[in-house]
């Protein structure tokens, strides 16, 4: 299942993947430490199909341009997405990993204020912030459908 491009969930539920991110952020001294790690992490995502780099896909709302799929397995919806930009695919890597292969429930129960509590937001230009913002609102959207 190496070829999968949508992102296996590491830990049990959303809330235990926000404070697990939140426990790897905290070894950091600083936001260029953090903002490395968060760029390795878009690094290890899943590789995105070219055939989904289109505007069917496109995140609206994304200063880079953002990709996302979700498909529903087994009542769980999982996510596969990229970007452009380094940090960016970082940041897609972060909320993938909190709501991908979660159930439409949890997805909506989860809400994206993780990402202020933990700095992320006030950490990046209003342009990014307000992009994640709207990968995480589409992430909600697409569980609200299923």
């Amino acid at each position: 299942m190496s070829t999968d491009a949508f992102l296996q969930p590491e830990d049990e539920t959303a809330a235990e993947a926000i404070a697990a991110i939140g426990d790897e952020l905290a070894v950091f001294d600083d936001w260029m430490e953090r903002y490395q790690y968060i760029i390795e992490l878009g690094r290890k995502l899943p590789p995105f199909p070219d055939a989904w780099a289109d505007d069917a896909h496109r995140v609206p709302g994304c200063q880079s341009r953002v990709w996302m799929e979700a498909a529903v397995r087994e009542g769980r919806l999982y996510f596969a997405g990229a970007s452009d930009a380094a940090i960016v695919s970082g940041l897609v890597a972060l909320l993938l990993r909190v709501y991908s292969g979660r159930t439409p429930g949890e997805i909506a129960a989860t809400d994206p204020v993780f990402l202020k509590d933990l700095g992320l937001l006030e950490a990046l230009s209003t342009n990014r912030g307000n992009g994640i913002a709207a990968m995480a609102r589409k992430v909600r959207e697409l569980a609200a459908r299923t």
